[in-house]
């Protein structure tokens, strides 16, 4: 690899494979057909919503899809280099719709399904995207999420959009009820179609997936490509509060995926590996889609939630599927272990191998559980540490090779050279606790922050230059071993999707009722993290529940349901220093109801803080 980590110096830049030409599609789906010979083997199984929703997909019959979309969005004008936004829920056509830009050399922005039309929309118009994929509706758990509707609003938001075409899955099934509402045989049929389930249409704009693929043809030749060109841009919050958008490029992001999914999970052949995340996530992107294709695995894509149709739900999909690899988040863990060990009891488990979390620390009381009564003391814990940033996993024990700790991500994956600095941001040695930082590129890293150069020198090298900079917090202990602390700027992690708190609050600040916010982490046994927020109203304006219901809906519309706060205080003034500055550090003190503020030498005004403890929202 060619790099330049300190910006003192240059401007910082990091090459893997310059120079190499190839396509990610070909290598995941091509030579397991081809060469591999993996044509007949299951790519991955889909299993829906409820339990009688399942489907499965060979590599073979994968690639053919994949060639037809690819050759859909050649005839709507895509290609190298343009960009494709999508917005799916977790279901076949997702795969194929991004392994069908890769195929084209397009670069795919995913955004998660559960965003609002705010989100969407300010993620289209950073990245210019022309064409968007997205789905009629689906259900998450008993919830029904109108996407189309949403893909429309969020297409008026804001102007001029760059969209010129919407292609559309029907993913829904019409009702009895609602085929009685549409019989006008006159309509065009995608219209009769969207009149059933009530699916507002553009017929200048939105175009059916199943139409266009019925005359596309079964073969296309790839894109070739620049080892260093754009794979995809993945959008992460950032603590100004506009999303940052992560460009990974192909080469090095393909090697160190499948390198990492082979050895973290230890792979093979027989295995059925299940990661439960969403696509619209970096470990969607790595460990669902990309490192998995690469080794000709065989995946489970899981459309529904842990708790539907009932809470043993998880272990009826792992024996169904003889899954041997199971990848899942500490919160769906601490989520399921409150319904205690009978619901998973009632299942055999007996595939099972190895267990992994990702997303966020894993507390050791939710990693005993998982190791003692899901794995049955049997299957050892890959507690893996990395981000969007990173591509894949930087710290991670290796089966039957890594002594676990539980709640430690133990060790560095080949070639990851981590640091803790001090403040000063002097390195520290043997048993310390400061800041993550990396010294060494590795391929998967990212490669810029989309249109903001400056913004990507000043997130990640500008505070300790020669260094890649996590925002994390971490301790190594006598051993060696490093323990993350949580995040040491203004980002919290909420059921693993990080979130900023500047972005919550801009968005609650929109209230007219609203004079101030202030933003901050509260812990939550099944989240790990909550929103707590402290508001300070216009003169004229109540502090009310139903202001409070009108600034948790304000967040869920401009962000999605996963940001809204859990606790909003009342707050007559905010903690601040003498020259204006909220004192977060004592707020974030405060949610906790911990009276030991430190030094408090610096507020302006110290009555503010009786006040704030004597409105404190009970938390749980």
């Amino acid at each position: 690899m060619d790099y330049n980590f300190d910006l003192t110096r240059a401007k910082i830049y990091i090459r893997c494979m310059q120079g190499a030409t190839t396509n990610m599609c070909y290598n995941v789906l091509d030579r397991n057909v081809n060469e591999k010979k993996l044509g007949d083997k299951i790519a991955f199984y889909w299993e829906g919503n409820k339990p009688e929703d399942y489907a499965r997909i060979t590599y073979k019959e994968l690639l053919q899809q994949v060639c037809k979309f690819a050759n859909v969005l050649r005839a709507q004008g895509i290609k190298k280099g343009d960009h494709v936004a999508i917005y799916m829920p977790m279901i076949i056509e997702l795969i194929v719709a991004m392994l069908a830009c890769a195929r084209v050399g397009a670069v795919h922005s995913i955004v998660f399904a559960g965003f609002s039309a705010e989100a969407l929309s300010e993620r289209i118009l950073d990245c210019s995207c022309s064409l968007l994929i997205t789905a009629d509706g689906f259900y998450r758990g008993d919830k029904f999420i109108k996407l189309k509707e949403i893909t429309d609003e969020a297409l008026k938001l804001h102007g001029e959009n760059p969209v010129k075409k919407c292609i559309v899955v029907k993913h829904l099934k019409a009702t009895k009820e609602n085929d009685k509402t549409s019989t006008q045989s006159n309509l065009p049929p995608a219209k009769r179609a969207c009149l059933k389930l009530q699916i507002p249409w553009n017929e200048e704009v939105d175009v059916w997936w199943h139409e266009v693929m019925k005359e596309a043809g079964e073969e296309c030749e790839p894109e070739w490509c620049s080892a260093e060109d754009p794979l995809f841009i993945l959008y992460t919050s950032g603590s100004t509060g506009k999303p940052k958008g992560v460009k990974h490029t192909i080469g090095g992001y393909l090697l160190y995926t499948a390198t990492t999914f082979k050895y973290v999970f230890d792979y093979q052949p027989s295995d059925v590996y299940w990661c439960t995340a969403d696509v619209g996530w970096i470990t969607g992107h790595s460990y669902l889609t990309y490192g998995p294709l690469a080794n000709g695995a065989t995946s489970v894509l899981f459309e529904g939630v842990p708790t539907y149709p009932d809470v043993s739900r998880f272990w009826e999909i792992i024996d169904k599927y003889l899954v041997t690899k199971f990848y899942t988040a500490p919160t769906a863990i601490r989520l399921l272990m409150k319904y205690g060990d009978e619901p998973v009891k009632r299942f055999s488990r007996k595939s099972l191998k190895i267990l992994g979390t990702v997303g966020e620390p894993i507390n050791p009381e939710a990693w005993l559980w998982y190791y003692n009564v899901v794995g049955d003391r049997r299957c050892p814990i890959m507690d893996t540490y990395w981000q969007t940033e990173t591509g894949g996993h930087m710290l991670t024990p290796l089966p039957a090779v890594t002594p676990l700790k539980p709640g430690s991500a133990t060790l560095p994956f080949f070639s990851v050279v981590p640091a803790i600095l001090s403040e000063s941001g002097e390195e520290l040695e043997g048993e310390a606790e400061g800041y993550l930082v990396f010294k060494k590129p590795w391929p998967s890293i990212m490669r810029e922050v989309y249109g903001s150069y400056e913004r990507f020198e000043s997130s990640y090298f500008k505070r300790f230059p020669g260094y890649f900079v996590t925002g994390d917090g971490c301790k190594r202990d006598k051993d060696g071993y490093y323990w993350i602390t949580g995040r040491i700027d203004d980002m919290l992690n909420i059921s693993g999707h990080l979130l900023s708190t500047a972005e919550v609050e801009s968005a609650i600040m929109e209230h007219l009722a609203v004079a101030e916010v202030a933003a901050v982490s509260h812990p939550h046994p099944v989240k790990g993290e909550s929103l707590y927020c402290f508001v300070t109203l216009k003169d004229g304006h109540e502090f009310t529940d139903e202001l409070v219901t009108e600034l948790k809906n304000q967040v869920r519309k401009k962000i999605g349901p996963i940001a809204a706060p859990d606790y909003i205080q009342n707050a007559a003034q905010l903690p601040k220093t003498r020259s204006g500055k909220i004192m977060r550090r004592l707020l974030r003190k405060i949610a906790r109801n911990e009276r030991d503020l430190g030094n408090t030498s610096t507020l302006a005004d110290e009555s503010v803080l009786e006040a704030l403890f004597k409105n404190r929202v009970e938390t749980i």
